[in-house]
């Protein structure tokens, strides 16, 4: 009998990004944002390392999950001795050429309390709640500046507490929504939520599995944003963090109950491949290509 897969299953298992120096982001997530490693791996013949950070505390909506079927992971790639190159090395994905990715976003349960804790400990702000016409939301950044949106859950504590903090959303931008929404709901996702922006001329399209969360409650969500007009420019319009000289923001990655089975299933879907899990030497892992070019890494639920 065949195998099969039920995409119920699926996870939106981590994101990746590029860090020049892993000892501070380190550091950064899990002291001041209260993250914790929770796996490593590295690869002294290659000459990098994977760490992959979640938040884990007694209430963290993911506790004690095994790695591989938890959401909400942020995976930190570290190339070994970029730690000693002068200046920045990453994009990210938030400047021309290399638009693209646009960030990570962390739900608080206070978000004043959160932000001016965040003050406290000397973290940068790309937006601080007092700028702007959007007072509910801030843009924190990260060592390598990246952007780490901050948005508020749905019921408020009295003061900001990090073990209630969950990784809320990934946003990357895309050129025709009507065809990312196709192919992330070839990957069992579904659209949760959706907000227009007539006056900043974009809309926002928000990707879950299934769960009873609330969004802003919630971990594992892709925030897809359209710039209106994008769909008609000819060829494409943005960067996917991997290709080129210049790179920073690396993949998504969803885990899937049998990757052998959901592999042939989207590769009947007619999704692309960016490495099939028969390709190269790591048998068990794949890559999708979405519409975009983004990287979509598939991994096995254990």
């Amino acid at each position: 009998m065949a195998a099969t897969t039920n995409a119920n299953t699926y996870k939106l298992n981590h994101t990746m990004i590029r860090v020049k120096d892993l000892e501070k982001s380190l550091k950064f997530y899990t002291e001041v944002f209260g993250m914790k490693l929770i796996d490593q791996w590295v690869f002294e013949e290659n000459q990098f390392s994977l760490s992959f950070l979640a938040f884990d505390g007694a209430s963290a909506l993911h506790h004690g999950v095994e790695r591989s079927k938890r959401e909400g992971i942020l995976e930190l790639t570290h190339n070994f001795g970029t730690e000693k190159e002068e200046g920045p090395i990453y994009v990210n994905g938030n400047n021309d050429p290399h638009r693209g990715f646009g960030h990570i976003c962390f739900s608080v349960d206070n978000i004043e309390s959160a932000c001016a804790y965040l003050e406290s400990k000397d973290v940068a702000f790309k937006k601080k709640l007092s700028d702007g016409k959007m007072k509910s939301i801030a843009f924190a950044l990260d060592p390598d500046n990246y952007w780490i949106e901050l948005i508020s859950q749905d019921e408020k504590q009295a003061k900001a507490h990090t073990e209630s903090f969950r990784f809320n959303h990934t946003m990357v931008r895309v050129k025709d929504p009507q065809t990312s929404l196709a192919f992330y709901e070839k990957l069992g996702m579904k659209l949760i939520d959706k907000s227009d922006h007539p006056n900043g001329e974009f809309t926002l399209y928000f990707l879950a599995y299934p769960s009873n969360q609330t969004r802003h409650n919630r971990e594992g969500i892709l925030e897809l944003t359209h710039n209106w007009g994008t769909e008609k420019q000819e060829g494409a319009v943005y960067h996917n963090g991997n290709d080129g000289d210049t790179k920073g923001y690396g993949h998504i990655c969803i885990s899937v109950d049998n990757i052998q089975a959901a592999c042939a299933e989207f590769e009947n879907k007619g999704l692309s491949f960016k490495k099939k899990l028969t390709d190269g030497r790591m048998k068990d892992i794949a890559f999708l290509l979405d519409p975009d070019n983004y990287w979509v890494e598939v991994i096995e639920q254990k």
